[in-house]
């Protein structure tokens, strides 16, 4: 992209529009074309200048946020942040909302609100400028998806969570597990790769970066859309065939052996790479509990989470597998780990499916 990050907001509060534009007005990189009271306004307003961004609220008069980031990613994919109260009745449509294309959201506060927005600025500024490189073809075609925004924390390692392990000091064994770390456009790959597994497929363990509270609902739907069981982890559950876990917003999982048997544990803990769950805490634990005996899988995300724990994952003997960059929404991790030299592939995302099936029958 060439020039200014050109942007519209869309938002019937007055004060949020005045808050983002001024939050917005502090990188000269971005500039605010125009603000809207609703979609109907946008609309108008559009036929004029195309925004390279849009930030929008879910709940507006005349079209609600939802119909209006369907009738975008129809008529002419555009990034998209929603920012959006998470009230009991809002969550539903937030979780909808990524569903459709919405590539992060920012949950705002019914009280405080204009603290908060001035709190959470440079969040914001920093998703404008991740949306702003985000490869829509992409998202065009899995149709959606995304993660949430990282705040800005101290930057810790899986360290804060738990030790690295001692290389390949585990042998291969008949029990197997795969994990997948994805952030960015993962909720929609992570459909297209999980509806296309068998139900005696190899258990998996997997970290979307995803707020509390989208985590169950995701892996309900995808539950009801897959031929294996999907399920938001509990500490504890087990990992077995036809069995895929996801990691719950605002908590890390990680792998555990219990002597023949495979389980996770669910804990809180400090972010790491400012995440929780976070993919590097997964998927150490995965190099150090399992070793030659995993799957490892990064896909499409900001960042560079998971880069260093596929790294672990590679030298203690796992398979590893990157997402190219021209199926990504947002080549970030991959990339990441690529440049590392943790990925023994680097495949579209169509592939992987198939590449998890050959891994099942010892190819």
């Amino acid at each position: 992209m060439t020039g200014k990050i050109k942007v519209m907001i869309v938002d019937d509060s007055a004060l949020v529009r005045q808050v983002i534009s001024a939050a917005l007005a502090t990188d000269p990189a971005i500039e605010v074309i125009a603000t809207a009271s609703d979609p109907i306004f946008a609309l108008q307003k559009m036929q004029t200048q195309w925004p390279d961004v849009l930030v929008i609220d879910i709940e507006m008069p005349r079209m609600d946020g939802i119909t209006f980031l369907k009738k975008i990613m129809a008529e002419r994919p555009t990034p998209v942040i929603v920012c959006s109260s998470l009230a009991e009745t809002g969550t539903q449509a937030s979780f909808e909302a990524l569903a459709a294309g919405a590539l992060a959201v920012i949950t705002k506060p019914k009280i405080g609100l204009k603290s908060f927005l001035e709190d959470a600025s440079s969040d914001i500024v920093h998703a404008v400028r991740s949306a702003a490189r985000a490869n829509m073809r992409a998202l065009r075609r899995s149709v959606a998806a995304p993660g949430p925004l990282a705040a800005e924390r101290p930057r810790l390692s899986a360290d804060a969570m738990l030790s690295a392990g001692a290389g390949r000091a585990l042998q291969h064994t008949t029990d197997q597990v795969i994990a997948i770390g994805t952030s960015t456009g993962g909720t929609q790959a992570l459909e297209a790769v999980l509806t296309r597994l068998p139900a005696t497929s190899i258990g998996i363990v997997i970290v979307q970066h995803m707020p509390e509270k989208f985590t169950a609902m995701f892996a309900d739907r995808l539950d009801q859309l897959c031929q294996i069981e999907v399920r938001e982890a509990k500490n504890g559950d087990r990992v077995i065939p036809g069995r895929a876990l996801i990691a719950p917003g605002g908590r890390h999982m990680m792998l555990k052996r219990n002597g023949a048997q495979y389980a996770v544990e669910v804990v809180d803990g400090p972010h790491v790479n400012r995440h929780k769950p976070s993919v590097d805490v997964l998927f150490r634990s995965v190099a150090k509990f399992a070793g030659a005996n995993a799957l490892g899988i990064i896909m499409t995300g900001m960042g560079d989470d998971g880069a260093r724990g596929m790294k672990e994952m590679h030298d203690a003997g796992a398979r590893t597998i990157a997402q190219d960059e021209a199926s990504c929404v947002v080549f970030g991790m991959p990339k990441e780990a690529i440049k590392l030299g943790a990925a023994d592939q680097t495949l579209a995302l169509e592939q992987i499916a198939a590449a998890i099936g050959d891994y099942g029958k010892g190819r």
